[in-house]
């Protein structure tokens, strides 16, 4: 598997942990544009596009977790803020 697919695979699986659907599946055109659908046979949910705009497009479909910040980053911003 190219690293171009790896990229768009790994968004793709981003977003079925996300979502919880495990049914998202993504395809490769033969000029190597990606498009997504809910899964095989449906509809896809974006026309073909280059790697860039596909793994934005499968990143916007559904929020990332948002991060998760210990104490001590807290105070070390504290800190920083301070000087």
């Amino acid at each position: 598997m190219s690293a171009r697919a790896t990229r768009a695979t790994s968004a793709v699986d981003r977003l079925k942990r996300r979502t919880g659907n495990q049914k998202y599946s993504m395809s490769v055109t033969g000029s190597g544009h990606f498009f997504i659908s809910e899964g095989a046979g449906n509809p896809p949910l974006c026309a073909p596009m280059e790697l860039d705009d596909f793994v934005a497009f499968v990143n916007g479909i559904a929020p990332a977790a948002p991060k998760r910040i210990s104490k001590l980053d807290v105070a070390f911003e504290k800190q920083l803020t301070k000087k």
